[in-house]
């Protein structure tokens, strides 16, 4: 990636194909690699009906407002309004196909959310929405800013980026319930329109389309031509003049509501003996119900309640049971779990109540219920006492083995679990694709009386959320468990998850917090008795307090949590102890103190037969030995490291161990071999999209490869660097890549551009309070100024 030429100023503002954002979000510079084209598929967008019926007209007025060089310029917002079931997403969806077919409307696609407005248990904050928009196009999720206000900023200056390369999108909110699910979504420029679908007319300043029923004609043609469709058109159903009448009754009895039309269309379409009359004669039938279709709620009622009727024992016991699950979709082996079927039977019953318009399949293998459906399901009777709280109980321990089975591929200290998942790829995709359903399962367990699943599910998902940097989640489920602890009046286990929630906190870097949550982990150990634990509390307060450079006061908590260990003769304990004291110690540049902390680990750990704290062991005396120029023996300490993380299978760190051998590789002037084993790093991180990792080996690589002469790639390699560091958000490092990129652009006598590089690592050092590397960068300038 070569960067655009910088103006006077130092400041570039593109960079291939990235935009280059100027303090969008609480003085931060952003930089986002805009994806080429955003494909309807990738963005939630839903297929469109292959029947369209008595609609022509409203989409006609959509795209008249979507059309780039309409009259009167683009509208800003059209917002869709009409009772629930009456086709508003469907409207939405077959014009927002229609549009994307328009040569030149919107290059840079669309994006789609259902804000799920109108079900308490799944609704969707403008927030939500932001956060999943700017994930879609590009920004990893760690660095998107928590607040709404702050992502609106974020969202608006990347719909400016968009704009200003002529890559114009389409944005549809569906099913929003309030003006705040909106507002804050609704970009600044008129270029960029907005569909919004609602059972509510918002007052959001937006072109209001008030959405009716179908006359009835057109509600006759949808039952018509969904089941030609589905039949063909030689169905005799469809030429017999007295069924004609029968269907006329059909969409009449269906008050022209096409959800209620396409459930009456699919029951035909499946029975091809079942006639239009007959069906007509059910209808009358239950009038009382569907005389109530002009109110929304019981009009889907009758409408699923005349399919539920339908339905095989097999099919209707999945139908009550999917709302079971507290999350947005569900898989097919999830919903084998639930129902104690098969998953192949499961899957064809899926099928057949995705026929029957129940159920919608955003993708493979995965199924979701619209809200009202999923309403209506969850009010239907049990067929036995019991039959929701042991589906229930079935579901959450389904996904609580299978995540503890996927959770041995991401802990290298257990044994690995390779009955469920052959290996890491496996477990990490399962993981992801069950995100969202694993969380609301921990939040929601201790309501249904499984605390349990709640205590060991969020155990279990430490690893995965600290992996992929679900930081917030991480936060949310351990708050839960201490609540929940708090609540029964169990102190121990609430002093557990205060020293959970205070590892959390770490990785956000709100470390306050984090010395505030530790201390009260330790507090309560300590009013317990519990001399153990305290001391656990103690090495986690200490490592907080590292961070935010109180060392004095890190090295006094290490010490303490190594005299409870060895107090209490918890040999392993104290070799971590030992471990996080020398990180403390090393800090201080008490560095003979520091090598013989990180030995002492080193020996416990292998006394105790700890493989992977004997490789951090390895890899943390090695960084220190580097300090003081004991290079042969440094190279050899992350040798060994590398070696046990290449045993046990750690992939990550391996790819650690790499990049802190190929620095003490440099050091000793064997390039070749530091730049392979910087390349090596990089592409074991990239593999595993530890992303801030991966930018630390780009740095070092270029460091290398500037020993060799090699400046256009070690230029390069810089640049990487400072470009994951600044879509990270992480300014330190990012002044670092910028001191290294300058250093290689003086070397090849491109001083103007070195001079602008150091004076950005000058800005971020200064920002992030590190003046001493402030002031060296100075010295620099001024060397290059004489």
């Amino acid at each position: 990636m070569s960067p655009a030429t910088p103006d006077s100023a130092g400041v570039s503002n593109r960079i291939a194909d990235g935009v280059f954002f100027s303090a969008v979000v609480m003085g931060r510079d952003i930089q986002v690699t805009l994806p080429a084209e955003i494909r309807p598929a990738l963005t939630g967008l839903p297929r469109p009906a292959t029947v369209f019926t008595g609609r022509s007209m409203q989409v006609d007025v959509l795209l008249r407002g979507l059309a780039p060089d309409g009259e009167g310029g683009p509208l800003l917002v059209s917002a869709v309004a009409g009772m629930g079931g009456v086709g508003k997403t469907e409207l939405v969806v077959q014009t927002a196909h229609r549009a994307l077919n328009e040569p030149g409307w919107f290059p840079g696609g669309v994006l789609f959310v259902d804000m799920f407005g109108y079900d308490p248990d799944r609704r969707l904050s403008a927030a939500d929405a932001l956060l999943g928009w700017l994930q879609a196009i590009g920004i990893p999720g760690e660095h998107i800013p928590a607040s709404e206000q702050d992502r609106a900023r974020l969202w608006r200056s990347v719909l400016d980026a968009y704009t200003s390369q002529d890559r114009r999108l389409l944005l549809i909110v569906d099913n929003a319930a309030t003006e705040d699910q909106v507002t804050p979504l609704i970009p600044a420029d008129p270029t960029i329109p907005v569909l919004v679908t609602s059972r509510h007319t918002l007052d959001i300043d937006a072109r209001l389309h008030d959405l009716n029923v179908l006359d009835s004609d057109a509600a006759v043609a949808l039952i018509r031509e969904v089941v030609a469709q589905r039949r063909g058109a030689d169905d005799p159903r469809l030429q017999a003049p007295d069924q004609q009448r029968a269907m006329t009754e059909l969409a009449e009895l269906s008050a022209g509501l096409p959800l209620a039309l396409r459930v009456v269309a699919a029951l035909l379409a499946d029975r091809p003996r079942l006639q239009p009359a007959a069906l007509a004669d059910r209808l009358r039938d239950e009038q009382a119900r569907l005389g109530g279709l002009s109110r929304q709620e019981v009009a889907v009622g009758a409408a699923f309640d005349l399919s539920y009727q339908h339905l095989t024992d097999d099919q209707a016991l999945l139908y009550r049971l999917l709302p079971v699950n507290p999350g947005p979709d569900i898989a097919t082996e999830a919903a084998a779990a639930l129902t104690d079927l098969p998953v192949d039977r499961v899957s064809v019953l899926l099928e057949d109540l995705h026929r029957a318009h129940l159920v919608d399949e955003p993708t493979t293998d995965r199924w979701r219920m619209h809200d009202l459906v999923r309403l209506h399901a969850a009010d239907q009777p049990a067929s036995r006492p019991a039959e929701t709280s042991t589906a229930r109980h079935r579901l959450f321990t389904h996904y609580l083995h299978t995540t503890q089975a996927a959770n041995t591929h991401l802990t290298p200290t257990v044994p690995t679990n390779t009955t469920r998942f052959p290996g890491w790829p496996d477990a990490l995709r399962w993981l992801d694709a069950e995100h969202d359903n694993l969380i609301s399962v921990c939040t929601s367990a201790p309501a249904h009386d499984l605390p349990h699943i709640t205590v060991d599910l969020a155990s279990a998902l430490g690893n995965f959320l600290d992996f992929r940097r679900h930081f917030t989640d991480w936060i949310t489920i351990t708050i839960t468990v201490r609540d929940m602890f708090r609540q029964v009046g169990d102190r121990h286990g609430e002093g557990q998850a205060w020293n959970n929630l205070g590892l959390a906190l770490q990785k956000l870097r709100r470390f306050d917090e984090a010395i505030n949550a530790h201390t009260n982990a330790r507090d309560i150990f300590h009013q317990l008795g519990n001399r153990h634990s305290e001391g656990q509390a103690w090495n986690n307060l200490g490592l907080a307090l590292t961070e935010v450079r109180r060392l004095d006061e890190a090295i006094n908590a290490h010490t303490n949590a190594l005299e409870i260990c060895h107090q209490f003769g918890d040999r392993h304990g104290e070799g971590q102890a030992w471990n996080n004291l020398g990180l403390a110690l090393t800090e201080v540049r008490r560095l003979d103190e520091a090598i013989d902390a990180h030995t002492n680990a080193l020996e416990i750990c292998h006394q105790f037969g700890d493989r992977h704290g004997e490789g951090a062991a390895w890899n943390n005396l090695g960084s220190a030995l580097q300090q003081v120029r004991r290079f042969d023996e440094a190279i050899n300490a992350h040798t060994n490291d590398l070696e046990i993380c290449h045993q046990l299978g750690d992939r990550h760190g391996e790819g650690i161990a790499w990049n802190n051998l190929g620095l003490a590789l440099r050091e000793m002037r064997r390039f070749d071999e530091a730049i392979n084993a910087h390349t090596n790093a990089r592409d074991i991180l990239h593999q595993l999209n530890d992303r801030h990792s991966e930018g630390t080996a780009w740095n070092n690589l270029g460091s290398a490869l500037q020993q060799v002469r090699r400046l256009d790639e070690a230029i390069d390699a810089h640049m990487n660097a400072r470009d994951i560091f600044h879509h990270l958000g992480d300014r330190h490092d990012e002044g670092t890549a910028w001191n290294n990129l300058g250093l290689t652009l003086r070397e090849m006598h491109r001083f103007d551009e070195a001079r602008s590089c150091w004076e950005q690592a000058i800005d971020a050092f200064t920002k992030t309070g590190d003046a001493v590397s402030a002031t060296l960068i100075r010295t620099l300038l001024n060397e290059l100024e004489s």
